[in-house]
């Protein structure tokens, strides 16, 4: 973006009608396709089910924006520009399905688990990036709500096995 205004100014636009351009055209870098993951551990004796439908509602929201199958070319567009105008980074996903994940799942107990995790399928560069949360929605709760950083998480291991610390 940085280049972008830069060569927006060497052409004589003003500062106001620069950030009118990046608010009315998205500039892009370079396209991600991502891996949304979100599991959900209810303890025993929790009757509520678990439906896909709304693990998958909780990850697309908190995607740049929808992916799909098929579509038509003028229809590209618009899912392109609505990526580049909510730009989200693997952090930024997983920070929301953690959020959307404790509200929607907070009635399952202190002892659910939650596990959120975003992979960013890399288009210039050798890597893919990840980034992953998990951890009992109790705690996970206590952190949003106090910003403060638990510095241990319970594992899915652990909590499969039982361990609560």
């Amino acid at each position: 973006m940085d280049r972008s205004e830069e060569r927006l100014r060497d052409q004589g636009f003003t500062d106001d009608e620069i950030s009118r351009v990046f608010e009315s055209v998205p500039v892009a870098t370079h396209n991600q396709r991502g891996i949304g993951t979100l599991y959900v551990g209810c303890p025993e004796g929790c009757g509520e089910p678990v439906e896909a439908e709304r693990l998958l509602k909780i990850v697309e929201a908190s995607m740049s924006s929808e992916i799909y199958e098929l579509m038509k070319r003028s229809d590209e567009v618009e899912v392109v520009e609505k990526a580049h105008r909510r730009p989200r980074f693997v952090e930024d996903c997983v920070r929301e399905m953690i959020r959307m994940g404790v509200e929607e799942f907070e009635s399952f107990g202190p002892d659910a688990f939650l596990l959120a995790r975003q992979e960013n399928l890399e288009t210039i560069h050798k890597h893919n990036v990840v980034a992953e949360r998990y951890g009992l929605i109790e705690r996970i709760k206590s952190e949003l709500d106090s910003g403060a950083h638990v510095t241990r998480h319970v594992t899915m291991r652990d909590w499969l096995e039982g361990a609560r610390q």
